[in-house]
Order: C-alpha cells, then structure tokens, then sequence
C-alpha cells in the first residue's frame, strides 16, 4: 500500500467506532465489581460527612475500573484497520493512556488517603504536562476580532501558547468534574453526554474533511469515555454501589479536555465560507465545559466572598441547590443530565442544520429544562 492510497477516506467509521465504544463499556461494568471488592479490602470508602448526600459508607475507586475499560477499547481500535490511524499519524492516544494513567493513579492515592489541594493540583499539571509533551495540544484558536468582515480570524499560537493553554484547560476541567461529582450518577452521565457530543462533532469534521487522519483520535478519545461512563453509570446510578472518586473524576476531565482539544486545536485551514465548522469546535468546548463550570465559578466565588479557601467543601452545588427546592436525587441527577444535553448537542448541532433552527429548538430545550426544574417550588407557593 502507498501513501496516497493510505491517506485515502475509508468512509466513516461509525460502526468500528459504536464497536469500541461498547467494549469499553462491557470492559468498565466487568471490571467495576472486581474494583469494589478491591476497594472494601484496601479501605478506599467515602464514609458520610455532613456535607454528603449518602448516609452509608460506599467503596470508592470506581476510576480505576474505568480507565482499564478505556485501555481495553483503545486496544481493540489499535487492532482495526480504520482506527489503527488514530495511532499511526498522532500521538493523542497514547497521551491520553499515559496521562490518564498517572492522573488515575494520584486519584487513587486521594480515594486512600486523602492526599491535600496541592498536592493533587501539581499531580493535575504534571499530567497536563504529558498530554503537551506528546504533542497533544492547541495549535490553532478562532478569535472574534481582525477581519473586515466580522467573522473573526484564526489565532496560530506558537508552542508555548499552545502548551499554556491546554494546561489551563486540563486543569481547569478535571477540577470541574471534581466539584460536580456530588450524587450518584451525576459526573458519569455528565461525561457520557459530553463525550458523546463531542464523538458526534469528531465524526462530523472527520466527513467534512474527506477522512484527514488527524480527526482520527479525538472520536477514538471521545467514543472510549463514552463507553466508560455507560458501563460506570449501572453500578453507581442511584442507589450506588460504587463511587468513581477522584480517581474517576479527574479522568473524566482529563479526557474530555483532551478530546476537545485533539479536535478544536487541530481544526484544518478552512476557507471563509466554512467559518462556522471553525467556530463550532469553541462551541463545543462551551457547551461540555458550560454545567461544571458554572458549578466550579459559583462555588469559587460563593468561598471567597466568606473568606474561605476556594477548595472549601460545603454543601450548596448546583446539585445541592435542587435537592433543596424539593426534587428527589434521581431527578435532580436528570435534570442536570437534559441541561448539559442540550447545550451539547445543540453545539453540534450548529456544526450539521441552520443555526436560527437550532438557536431555537435549544431555546425551547433550555426553557423546558428551566420550567422542570422550578415545579417544586411552584407548587410550594
């Protein structure tokens, strides 16, 4: 075979990819309850405290089963033929199996033994750090200003730009799904709907661009956290047996940050009149980032405006906040899960139908989800 016949398209992949997915997610649900049984034996359970929402001791570690379902998934797509170029002409899979399997790694030791803030945030930057070292990085980035036109212009960051600010997002996101880990199945189905947006987007920019190999790895990326955290969500959907912990956590935002960046960094040289397909990987990044952020800013600024540290725990997430108006945890679980839905998909969406269309059918999903979430409180007036 010749390099031009290797760089040919092979069509869209989407069944090899649906295949990856699900043996990730059967690896992840096998090897959960093996991981339990090694977290009750080594002493890694969330004991209650008072700013909990579970009144039983529940093992944690649940990380650790997730990233060796992903390890097993990225081990049959190396064995297909489509996929194996994922890892032939990047880089970004092995990033992610390297970093994600140090950020693991701290995250067990913090289910264990409690580790301090700052001792993990160095752990976080250090597996950052692995993802630029691999090349791993943004290269490329839409600003809003500097063209005639109104339609904004390409940034072109040079290396320590680039290195700069996917450490910055990295950090940033796995701190995010660390603060809304807080009910059973929270985090997990917040990962499955990102990352299954954001596979969406991948394959999407994978046919636009004719099968350019560089859009291989973030759908690889995307589709193995996918399956991941639905074959984690059986055991830790409430009531939940198993808790992913920091450990689970973390990777999921390690993941996630790196699937956004392998496809929003990595954009091609697009002409004006494909603008939209350039700003639609910042939509994208927006909408996964939108419900774990707006938690994290709200719970940095609630902290310091009472003088306390930024990584105090307290009790009033946004998760926490619907429990108070009144709706039970499965349903504020899923309430949460339609929020992050919907702005997801509906960046995506950006990216495949007209925009004023889905402008408003994301107004009308935001304000469903607006009216849900305020019934009990209606009905206590």
């Amino acid at each position: 075979m010749t390099l031009a016949q290797d760089f040919q398209p092979a069509g869209l992949p989407i069944r090899e990819y649906l295949l990856v997915a699900l043996t990730t997610a059967v690896l992840t649900f096998l090897f959960t309850g093996l991981v339990r049984r090694l977290a009750i034996r080594w002493g890694a359970v969330a004991h209650p405290r008072q700013r909990d929402v579970h009144t039983v001791p529940i093992p944690r570690l649940g990380g650790l089963a997730m990233y060796l379902g992903v390890c097993g998934g990225m081990l049959l797509a190396h064995q297909l033929p489509v996929l194996r170029r994922a890892f032939e002409y990047t880089l970004d899979p092995l990033a992610v199996l390297i970093g994600g399997g140090v950020i693991v790694l701290i995250g067990m030791l913090d289910d264990r033994y409690e580790l301090d803030s700052i001792t993990k945030l160095a752990g976080q930057t250090t597996c950052a750090g692995i993802l630029v070292l691999f090349g791993l990085q943004w290269v490329i980035l839409w600003v809003p200003w500097g063209a005639e036109d109104g339609l904004g212009s390409r940034l072109v960051l040079d290396q320590n730009q680039g290195a700069l600010i996917t450490v910055l997002l990295v950090v940033t996101m796995v701190n995010a799904m660390n603060f809304v880990d807080g009910l059973d199945g929270l985090a997990a189905g917040i990962g499955l709907i990102s990352a299954t947006a954001t596979c969406a987007f991948s394959l999407n920019l994978l046919k636009q661009t004719g099968g350019d190999v560089n859009n291989y790895a973030p759908a690889l990326i995307a589709a193995t956290l996918a399956g991941a955290c639905l074959g984690f969500l059986p055991h830790n959907f409430q009531p939940a047996k198993i808790f992913m912990g920091d450990s689970g956590s973390m990777l999921l935002g390690l993941m996630m940050a790196a699937a956004t960046t392998s496809a929003s960094g990595r954009v091609p040289d697009l002409n004006q009149t494909q603008t939209i397909a350039l700003l639609s990987p910042l939509l994208v990044v927006a909408a996964v980032l939108f419900v774990p952020l707006l938690d994290l800013l709200m719970a940095i600024v609630r902290r310091t405006r009472k003088g306390l540290s930024p990584f105090h725990a307290d009790k009033m997430h946004l998760h926490h906040r619907l429990l108070e108006i009144g709706h039970s945890q499965r349903r504020a679980v899923l309430l949460i899960y339609l929020w992050a839905a919907v702005l997801a998909f509906g960046a995506v969406a950006l990216t495949l139908f007209d925009a004023f269309a889905v402008a408003w059918g994301m107004g009308i999903g935001l304000l469903i989800a607006l009216v849900i979430s305020a019934v009990p409180r209606i009905r206590a007036r």
